[in-house]
């Protein structure tokens, strides 16, 4: 949570913020102080007045910070290409608690890509959460659609949540393991 290193910061506007781990939805006013906890795959998790709040990267200019740059990909991407670039996105999607991406983790179980008749792709993914009554799993799961949804020729992203097999820590990279003692 807050410690001496954490980036103080100030609210220059109003702010959509999720709150951790409930997962409701508010609206930090313009004039509010705190302090940055993470700041992990273009969004941030603010400490203010006690409490911590999401802060996702398209509103990082009301902390002072810069919106991520727009994803990229060559004109008739190949699907390897798309999909290389789907796991690069899944690897920015964080738990607000949990300094990890989703991908190290071991909660994406699936990734599918389909072909719209329009020429561009759908991306159908399965994942689960650490634990299945997490406050952040709708959060999460919008923030996956949403970070597909901006990867170019992706028309729709398709997050379900599944709970079979259930998580387990040997599911984590061996490098997520190994810093969060989990081995």
């Amino acid at each position: 949570m807050y410690s001496r290193s954490s980036e103080h910061v100030h609210f220059e506007r109003d702010c959509e913020a999720v709150m951790v781990p409930q997962g409701e939805t508010v609206t930090l006013p313009a004039g509010s102080y705190g302090y940055i906890t993470q700041a992990l795959g273009g969004s941030y998790t603010v400490f203010v007045e006690g409490n911590l709040f999401r802060i996702a990267g398209k509103d990082g200019d009301a902390i002072g910070k810069e919106p991520p740059p727009a994803l990229e990909l060559p004109e008739n991407a190949s699907d390897e290409e798309v999909e290389k670039l789907v796991w690069q996105q899944l690897r920015t999607c964080f738990d607000p608690e949990i300094p990890f991406n989703i991908v190290d983790l071991g909660l994406v179980y699936e990734v599918d890509l389909k072909h719209l008749d329009d020429g561009r792709r759908e991306v159908d993914i399965k994942m689960t959460l650490t634990a299945p009554g997490c406050g952040m799993g709708e959060i999460l799961v919008d923030d996956v659609r949403s970070k597909l949804e901006m990867i170019p020729t992706v028309a729709e992203a398709d997050v379900e949540l599944v709970f079979d097999p259930p998580w387990g820590r040997h599911m984590m990279s061996e490098a997520a393991r190994l810093e969060t003692g989990m081995l």
